[in-house]
């Protein structure tokens, strides 16, 4: 009886523990659906909503990416919508059981949402927005598929150290997207001891005169090197003005971040109108490594926006494009690793949320479990490798360093997160070793093209033309007219020489003139000019000017590049040499006179010995070898 009872409650059990196992396993969903916000009219949104569309359509036919599953796509164009038609736009998604949403297009707007998207946990995944500060502790529902501009200010400023600059002038738009990167281009710059001397936000619809304006104020500065962070829609406006200012010229710098390229890959042949405004301009690209899946896209591409409709005219593909199209892929296969994992796809309503933000609104149960997946994908997409770091950035970010010549763009080299500045790509091998076996990166870079068509690098630093010139005194005098010589007012000489080769040393230009003492016929006394330096009178002087002690208490001397003073100059004459060369340094009458002291020597020494020294006494011959040895 008891084993058939036991037997009877296993069977119960198994039957159970079946039902229970066949409820938790739901089959797959047959479609999924995810949004994409979009400004359709940008620059950059008509090429992701394209890259966006052409890849819902590559994953569908790919049978196995979602095993049978597919993907539903629904696109909002924000236009522009303000804040409160943002969101609504937002909470339409979550109104049809949306669990990712690609976008939005700009960092202000991803701000925005971000924080919808923690409340409803939907994942948002952004191709465009780099802001630095979007932080994945801040907002772990949005993922960034593309590179943050905290690496591309930090290729800026190693780009800004790599040339021995020190101080920048940064113009950029005034909201997150610019103010957050200046704030990250300014702490890598002081890593380097350089900084950002001064800051030109401009207005998000900034118009042609507010631009003027600025630029007008920036060439009152010093610094000629100028970071400019800016919207593509009217970014070359601002080169345009600074060209009518005649501030494109030679001496000025211009680094453009990842805007500018994005320009030119859109639209390759660009009036040549505008391309004259930029000549001698640095850029950025993020870098895509070529291959074989890019290649593929890439020739797609022409023929897709004319098949489109795009009133029968193609535009070119740009990287925020590339990014759009693989943001697609990433989250496929994030889906599917999701539905293979958790197998279903759930919505609740939280009365709480909807109350709040009015209307039915559903939050994603599984959208943690999404997010997770997401991070976890490993996999190689047009733009390379589809995988995050432990900070929630897409691995190896890196960049093109572009220079604007003639009606195109030249690549002079390369920056990367693990390497720097370099002439090779990333993937190639960026470190030599060292002798004592240490690995040290090779800073490279080939030669620039600078505004005004020269090569020479700009010193970065000018002084104002309303700016004083030092005064250099300059003292013509009479004697060793090869260390100054002064003809009218034409100054030269060994001293002015070394003057002028060092102002070229510095990194900046120095105005200085020449303030002449004396007449040329009577010498000024050097301590008079040392004490017009004293009393502000002059600023320096260059000349054959002593460092004496009491000289070096009223003014300041360099280190001494030359020794002066009296010498005797005398020819050589060169003697046949012979055994008898030891006589020539004498006359013969001074060799008589000396073998004369020799013999009155000895014979005083003979005349005090002779009566008490033996050695003394004796033959002739041997007091005369006596005397001689001892005088010798």
């Amino acid at each position: 009886m008891i084993i058939a009872l036991l037997l009877l409650f296993m069977v119960f059990h198994n039957a159970s523990s079946s039902s229970a196992l066949g409820t938790n396993v739901a089959a797959r969903p047959d479609v999924v659906n995810i949004g994409a916000i979009i400004t359709f009219d940008s620059m950059i949104g008509k090429i992701a909503k394209l890259a966006i569309a052409i890849a819902i359509e590559d994953v569908n036919s790919d049978p196995e990416i979602l095993n049978g599953t597919k993907l539903t796509l629904k696109m909002q164009n924000t236009g522009s919508n303000d804040f409160l038609g943002i969101v609504d736009l937002a909470l339409q998604f979550m109104e049809n059981d949306t669990v990712a949403i690609i976008g939005p297009q700009f960092s202000a707007t991803a701000r925005m949402l971000s924080h919808i998207a923690n409340d409803l946990k939907v994942p948002l995944l952004s191709f465009s927005a780099t802001d630095p500060t979007l932080s994945p502790v801040q907002f772990p529902f949005l993922v960034r598929t593309t590179r943050s501009d905290l690496f591309q200010m930090t290729a800026v400023a190693d780009l800004v150290a790599f040339y021995e600059w020190r101080e920048v002038i940064a113009i950029y738009v005034d909201d997150d997207f610019g103010r957050n990167a200046i704030a990250a281009l300014g702490d890598k710059l002081a890593e380097k001891r350089c900084r950002i001397s001064y800051k030109v936000p401009l207005n998000p619809k900034a118009t042609k005169d507010e631009i003027t304006k600025a630029l007008i104020n920036v060439s009152s500065m010093e610094p000629r090197i100028l970071i400019v962070h800016i919207y593509t829609n009217w970014g070359l406006r601002v080169f345009s003005e600074a060209q009518n200012l005649m501030m494109m010229g030679s001496g000025y710098v211009w680094i453009a971040t990842d805007w500018l390229s994005t320009i030119f890959d859109t639209d390759p042949s660009l009036p040549l109108l505008a391309t004259k405004d930029i000549q001698g301009v640095l850029t950025l690209r993020m870098y895509t490594p070529e291959s074989e899946l890019k290649t593929r896209f890439k020739s797609r591409w022409g023929n897709l926006t004319r098949v489109r409709g795009y009133n029968g005219s193609s535009f070119g593909l740009n990287t925020h494009g590339l990014y759009a199209y693989d943001s697609v892929w990433l989250l496929a296969l994030a889906i599917d690793s999701f539905l293979a994992r958790a197998g279903n796809v759930s919505f609740s309503n939280n009365p709480n949320v909807s109350d709040l933000l009015g209307g039915k609104v559903c939050i994603f149960n599984e959208g943690s479990q999404l997010v997770q997946s997401i991070l976890e994908v490993n996999a190689t997409g047009v733009t390379g490798p589809l995988k995050f770091n432990p900070d929630g950035d897409l691995i190896n970010p890196a960049f093109e360093v572009i220079n604007v010549i003639g009606t195109g763009t030249r690549t002079v080299g390369y920056w990367s997160n693990s390497s720097g500045l370099s002439l090779d790509s990333p993937e190639k091998p960026q470190r030599k070793q060292q002798s004592n076996g240490s690995s040290t990166s090779t800073q490279q870079l080939y030669s620039v093209i600078w505004p005004g068509q020269t090569t020479q690098k700009p010193r970065g630093w000018v002084f104002p033309d309303n700016g004083r010139k030092l005064r250099i005194g300059v003292p013509d005098r009479v004697n060793y007219p090869e260390f100054v010589r002064v003809k009218g007012t034409d100054v030269s000489g060994f001293c002015v020489e070394v003057f002028q080769a060092a102002l070229n040393e510095l990194p900046y230009g120095v105005p200085y003139k020449f303030v002449l003492f004396g007449d040329g016929k009577i010498n000024t006394e050097p301590s008079e000019l040392l004490h017009k330096i004293q009393t502000g009178e002059l600023d320096g002087l260059v000349g054959d000017i002593t460092i004496t002690t009491s000289r070096t208490k009223m003014a300041d001397f360099t280190q001494p590049y030359i020794e002066s003073g009296l010498v005797v100059v005398a020819p050589i004459r060169k003697l046949n040499s012979s055994a008898w060369a030891f006589l020539r340094p004498f006359t013969p009458m001074m060799w008589g006179i000396t073998c004369i002291f020799f013999l009155g020597v000895g014979a005083v020494v003979w005349i005090l010995e002779h009566r008490t020294n033996e050695d003394f006494r004796g033959p002739p011959r041997k007091q005369f070898v006596t005397v001689v040895w001892l005088v010798l």
